[in-house]
């Protein structure tokens, strides 16, 4: 009897982590408790979620873990699972934003300090600016950037912070963007910003 309640508690355990990852991201600031119970389980997690044709990821500097779909084998032969995870596709002006956080948070680690980088609207604003027609409506500009910017919340990349009196809105850059814009990503940058300078410039505006 004993040994069967032992059995359901361990069960018990796998569930309280499984399902907060199954909902999303998993962060240590966040939950300290459920932090450390996934990393207890991490290997009984991981042969789980394997079944499901998922893999762990868990950062344990950065204190972020997250569900992603395993690669597809190159094997024509090997069955083909359904996603569980499924693709998100970026519009033009998210995935620029995505891509200037991603090398601000780069600058910001090389500069050590603080590991929370922090940026308002209006910083944000400017990062993007360079990219743009001087001709650009500033009103217009902002009311877009700012509905791209409720997407990267949404996306779960940036965290909205309540600003002081008189403040525009805050933004802190979460450091799980590292997990989806990687080192190799980053180094091809300057490419891509150019890419993306050139399509710009041919009328796909924000």
């Amino acid at each position: 009897m004993a040994e069967q309640e032992l059995e359901n508690a361990a069960a018990n355990d796998l569930s309280a982590v499984l399902i907060p990852l199954l909902k999303g991201v998993i962060y240590r600031e966040a939950d300290a408790g459920l932090w450390q119970a996934l990393l207890n389980l991490q290997a009984r997690v991981r042969d789980y979620v394997a079944v499901l044709g998922l893999e762990l990821v868990l950062d344990e500097a950065e204190g972020y873990s997250f569900l992603r779909s395993r690669q597809e084998s190159d094997d024509d032969a090997a069955p083909r699972l359904p996603r569980l995870v499924a693709r998100r596709p970026l519009s033009f002006p998210v995935s620029l934003l995505l891509a200037l956080l991603r090398k601000k948070l780069a600058e910001f680690d090389a500069g050590g300090g603080d590991t929370r980088l922090v940026l308002s609207r209006d910083e944000i604003v400017d990062l993007v600016r360079v990219f743009l027609p001087e001709s650009s409506n500033e009103a217009r500009l902002i009311d877009q950037i700012e509905t791209h910017l409720n997407k990267i919340v949404e996306l779960g990349f940036l965290r909205k912070l309540k600003p002081a009196a008189g403040q525009t809105a805050m933004f802190e850059v979460r450091r799980i963007l590292k997990a989806f814009v990687d080192a190799q990503w980053l180094a091809d940058f300057d490419a891509r910003l150019a890419a993306y300078q050139a399509q710009l410039a041919q009328g796909n505006k924000l």
